[in-house]
């Protein structure tokens, strides 16, 4: 399993060489004429065998712009980075809905500024209620948020998995 530390999202994952070699069949399987490299609807159809849903305009544009525009499409190589980089976000969302859960004793799928102190109070007690407030005020600003100031598990894992995997963003701050 994957844990980072204080919270900071991890920079890299390896993947089990298992997993590795069944990266490189989907590439090669969705390559069908051979070509060395996956096109726009290739590239797609690799992300359902191995994630389960299908890109949407948006992030095929995205990597389809990050790929070197001396070659036709996804090379091997750049293939497996940006799997590795998805894989990454998906942990990542796992983690934050496992602590997520933990947090929303109420089961109502969103965490107000009482929820947020309740959680630190219990995991950090010494923590002040001023540096509590700013985390929970990021929280909003970075994430969607529902109009009386909650911040959602959904709004967290979309955010993780869609836009910190894109190729042209950093791994959080």
């Amino acid at each position: 399993m994957f844990y980072s530390q204080a919270g900071a999202r991890p920079r890299t994952w390896e993947a089990s060489p298992s997993e590795h070699k069944k990266w490189v069949e989907v590439f090669k399987a969705c390559d069908e004429d051979n070509k060395g490299y996956l096109s726009r609807e290739d590239f797609k159809v690799a992300v359902v065998m191995l994630f389960g849903y299908k890109p949407s305009k948006i992030e095929a544009d995205s990597v389809m712009s990050s790929v070197d525009p001396n070659t036709s499409g996804i090379q091997l190589k750049e293939f497996l980075d940006i799997v590795r980089k998805k894989k990454e976000a998906q942990l990542y969302c796992n983690e934050v809905r496992h602590i997520f859960t933990a947090f929303d004793r109420h089961y109502r799928g969103y965490l107000t500024l009482e929820d947020f102190k309740k959680a630190f109070k219990r995991v950090a007690p010494k923590l002040s209620e001023r540096i509590i407030l700013e985390v929970f005020s990021c929280s909003v600003m970075l994430y969607w948020f529902l109009p009386h100031g909650e911040v959602t598990q959904r709004s967290q894992c979309t955010r993780a998995l869609f836009v910190d995997s894109l190729p042209f963003r950093s791994h959080g701050p």
